[in-house]
């Protein structure tokens, strides 16, 4: 599945929770909760009756938020996913065309010197002084260190850079088809979303963090242990028919989570990287050698400009 397919994957599986939601809404309203009567003996048919009619809400009730549930989860691992995706590309997109785009901004500042030394305009200087300061600009103490370090010091890239030693590009990482699946098999199974208490949700979150973690290495093999580790772990809590008012508020938590997921998926979307990848989804890389090919023509362009300046 592409950055696209996810996101509108994702967009699909937010209108299912919303469905879900409705849903158990009508049956709650359809039957209400009905424990009024639970601490009454039933005295005849009519009480009977009754009692049966707000069971039968509460099994609707719950069955449909059990079906929010499912399309939540659905819609976080195709948020998740196309994350991973922004992620992989804006790293590929920084190692391979960064070089380039500063190539550009130091002939822009060497163009503009040349025209500004050539005509002594005040308004050309002016310009020539911008440039520079935009391939030059003055960093503040905390930005000399952004994306060089992370909760293990500093990366492999900044260590090499800092020793004088070859950088080495970063790892390109695309999930397989394989490593995908594994992944949505383990998250559908596991989501720290399906625990009933406090202390199964800890040990799914716990879980969960490592999934992602392998998940965006793109390590099949150590999906594929953690599948067999959560199979041969302590089954989940059996699911039981909650009462109408935890049903109502399981709703209320899951419609609010579904809106923040909309959010992240929003922004990921409208992000410059998140854009490009839907520019050419099934192939992001020939993006990248396009956008490469344009980049070198531009530098030729004004190195040739900038000998005519200078020469």
């Amino acid at each position: 599945m592409n950055g696209t397919d996810q996101a509108e994957a994702g967009q699909a599986a937010a209108g299912s929770v919303a469905g879900g939601v409705g849903q158990a809404d009508q049956a709650g309203h359809d039957h209400p909760a009905g424990h009024e009567h639970s601490g009454q003996d039933a005295q005849g048919p009519q009480d009977s009756q009754g009692q049966d009619a707000a069971a039968e809400g509460t099994r609707r009730l719950a069955k449909a938020v059990l079906a929010a549930e499912q399309a939540l989860i659905e819609f976080e691992i195709a948020v998740e996913t196309f994350r991973v995706e922004v992620e992989n590309f804006s790293r590929l997109h920084h190692q391979r065309l960064g070089p380039m785009y500063a190539r550009l901004d130091e002939l822009d500042a060497q163009i503009a010197e040349a025209v500004a030394a050539r005509t002594g305009d005040p308004e050309d200087i002016r310009k020539a002084r911008e440039a520079r300061a935009s391939v030059m600009p003055m960093p503040e103490v905390e930005e000399l260190f952004h994306g060089w370090m992370g909760a293990d010091g500093l990366f492999p890239e900044a260590q090499a850079m800092l020793t004088e030693q070859p950088v080495q590009p970063p790892q390109k990482v695309r999930p397989s088809e394989e490593a995908r699946k594994a992944y949505r098999e383990l998250v559908r199974k596991a989501h720290p979303d399906l625990a009933r208490d406090d202390a199964e949700r800890a040990r799914r979150d716990a879980f969960i963090a490592r999934v992602n973690a392998a998940y965006g290495r793109g390590d099949e093999a150590a999906l594929q242990e953690l599948a067999r580790e959560w199979e041969a772990g302590p089954a989940p809590a059996e699911e039981r028919l909650s009462e109408s008012e935890e049903l109502y508020a399981r709703l209320e938590w899951l419609a609010t989570r579904k809106e923040l997921l909309a959010a992240v998926a929003a922004e990921l979307e409208e992000s410059a990287i998140g854009a490009m990848i839907k520019m050419a989804p099934e192939d992001p890389d020939r993006l990248l050698d396009e956008i490469a090919e344009k980049l070198l023509a531009d530098v030729a362009e004004r190195e040739a400009y900038l000998a005519q300046l200078v020469g």
